[in-house]
């Protein structure tokens, strides 16, 4: 991935990833130090209280990450660190994953990442943050 990649050829990048065609993800937004990964919440990715699993935000936090920090670094890229806080359950219609590169090092890019439910009218609600360490490999 690189800065001239544009968002048909990233999908095709994600398309690759069999966890992410079995979640349902799709890319929204790539480039220019920047990503959003959305995907339909639905009742296979949520816990026993109703809402979207941990596991889930998780992913789409990493991947929506990655993807970002390879807008600026180059493909070969690894998370090697992430920490999310999770600030309110999320419940709705919609999950968006949407990461912005901080800075981006020779060896590493380090990434924030703001995972937002949509509820069916629209609405939005920040449901967890992270951020995350991106190692260029």
């Amino acid at each position: 991935m690189t800065e001239d990649l544009d968002l048909a050829s990233a999908r095709k990048v994600l398309a690759a990833q069999p966890f992410s065609t079995l979640l349902g993800a799709r890319l929204t937004a790539f480039g220019k130090g920047a990503a959003t990964l959305e995907l339909d919440i639905r009742d296979e990715l949520l816990q026993q209280y109703g809402y979207v699993h941990g596991g889930v935000l998780g992913y789409a936090a990493d991947n929506a990450s990655a993807f970002a920090a390879g807008t600026v670094a180059g493909a070969r890229l690894t998370t090697s660190g992430l920490t999310l806080d999770f600030l309110r359950p999320a419940k709705g219609e919609l999950l968006r994953a949407h990461a912005e590169v901080v800075r981006a090092g020779r060896t590493r890019v380090v990434c924030r990442c703001d995972l937002i439910t949509v509820d069916s009218q629209g609405g939005e609600t920040l449901c967890a943050v992270s951020q995350g360490a991106i190692a260029v490999t």
